[in-house]
């Protein structure tokens, strides 16, 4: 793989202007009675949302900050600055400009190891926001009416990507396992990828949530690669500034117990939340539900041993695009604050940290099917315009008697989420490949998981949406 421009993160944080206002080490104002806290966020990254756009939309950690003034008299002031990718809000904690921040699993590595030399900038990562354990985050899509139909249709070609962001670290790592090479990296923005995409400059766009959801879901672009093939974890976290942490330990408590009411939040009442966030982030809320949904981004603050070990799994990443210095990533990672937010709540890390499921998956009972919704790899779920809930199915093909059903009676579909039959994606019904295997109607997010799934199941049969909806009983 090359790259059109060098790969050195230490350049491109270098082009990001410097917010006027921010903060000190102690980030007072010119009221010493004041404390400014500053927080770095991705509104359109939306499985950061329990430490960004659902946190700040619900006031959660000013409520938290309130609390503490009530009791001691100190004065916080809350400033959210909002960036497109992690690499900018990096560039701010190493000018000490910003306090606390949430980005993707690659771009805390370069977080980290970006500033560690300075002590006054030297961060810790302190919580997770969302992740999936396999990967299923990050994606490569094409355009619509693209032949290709797997990576090795890339070869020679170009690939919009954020350099040093999620979706950059995902390709790299596909394009490895795959033995594709000569794919040329333009190093763009996600938004001027999607336009790069759109209009030809570019063969294919690898970016993080929720972008290749996005583009696929305004028909822009069609799944290539679900970043569930590599079946190795991505996953987004919280870094705070360590000298910061430990003038004010307080805030940083603060913040944590605040993440922690917007994680039960999104967990308990993922819909509202996903309404939320679209209404904050100028997303479409079936776009932020296709990811945050039950079933999807698991939302669980906990510093798991398997994601600690993916992200020591990504250093070799870190070092393939730029000069930088090593990161020690066991002395990076502190789950102190942490354990200390969850026993103040009177729950155990240990045990918390030791929980493997997601917390919010799909239950109930099948309306159409009449039978219980109680297998996450097959619930799927429909959302039909106008309803205030969804309506859950047991299965995808009691999922398309659904949307037939409904659409029977004149009811318009807001969006249909199955789950794909090879690595459990949660993902668009009608922008899924379907495979018909008897009587059963199988989902890919793919083609290329269809196409495995055709050879290794004689008799089976590709079907369009429409014809599975037709078809099914």
């Amino acid at each position: 793989m090359t790259s059109k421009q060098p790969a050195r993160l230490a350049a491109l944080a270098a082009t990001v202007v410097l917010a006027a206002s921010g903060c000190s080490l102690d980030s007072t104002t010119a009221d010493a009675n004041v404390i400014n806290v500053v927080v770095g966020y991705q509104s359109k990254t939306i499985n950061t949302v329990t430490a960004g756009t659902l946190l700040r939309a619900q006031g959660y950690l000013e409520h938290r900050l309130s609390d503490i003034s009530a009791k001691s008299g100190k004065k916080y002031h809350v400033e959210w600055q909002d960036y497109d990718t992690g690499a900018p809000i990096t560039a701010q904690m190493v000018a000490e400009k910003i306090d606390i921040g949430s980005m993707g699993d690659y771009p805390m590595l370069i977080n980290g190891s970006k500033s560690q030399s300075n002590d006054r900038a030297k961060t810790e990562l302190v919580s997770v926001t969302g992740y999936s354990p396999t990967g299923s985050l990050n994606m490569v899509v094409v355009s619509p009416d693209s032949s290709a139909q797997s990576l090795t249709d890339l070869a020679g070609q170009k690939v919009s990507a954020s350099v040093g962001s999620a979706g950059h670290g995902t390709l790299v790592r596909a394009l490895a396992k795959t033995g594709v090479s000569g794919v040329e990296v333009l190093n763009q923005q996600p938004q001027v990828g999607a336009s790069a995409l759109e209009s030809g400059q570019v063969k294919a766009l690898s970016q993080f949530v929720a972008w290749p959801g996005l583009l696929v879901f305004q028909n822009k672009a069609k799944l290539l690669y679900d970043g569930a093939e590599l079946n190795y974890p991505t996953w987004h976290g919280v870094v705070a500034r360590r000298a910061y942490a430990a003038a004010h330990p307080e805030v940083l408590d603060a913040f944590l117990q605040a993440q922690l009411d917007a994680t039960n939040f999104q967990n308990e009442t993922p819909l509202a939340a996903a309404k939320i966030v679209a209404d904050r982030s100028g997303l479409p809320p079936e776009v932020v539900y296709l990811y945050n949904g039950p079933g999807g981004t698991r939302f669980d603050t906990t510093l798991k041993p398997s994601l600690v070990d993916a992200l020591k799994g990504d250093v070799p990443y870190l070092k393939s695009i730029g000069d930088f210095d090593d990161l020690d990533v066991s002395s990076f990672v502190q789950d102190g604050p942490l354990r200390g937010a969850l026993a103040a709540r009177g729950r155990d890390y240990n045990t918390e940290v030791a929980r493997t499921t997601n917390p919010a998956v799909l239950h109930g009972s099948d309306p159409v099917c009449n039978t219980p919704v109680d297998n996450p790899a097959l619930a799927s779920e429909l959302w039909l315009d106008g309803a205030d809930t969804t309506q859950p199915a047991a299965n995808p093909t009691c999922l398309l008697k659904a949307v037939r059903s409904a659409e029977t009676k004149g009811a318009k579909i807001r969006a249909a989420y199955v789950p794909d039959a090879e690595f459990g994606t949660r993902w668009l019904a009608d922008k899924s490949v379907w495979v018909q295997q008897g009587t059963e109607f199988v989902p890919f997010d793919t083609a290329a998981g269809a196409h495995r799934y055709q050879a290794a199941h004689p008799g089976s049969s590709a079907v369009t949406y429409q014809q599975a909806l037709v078809g099914v009983a």
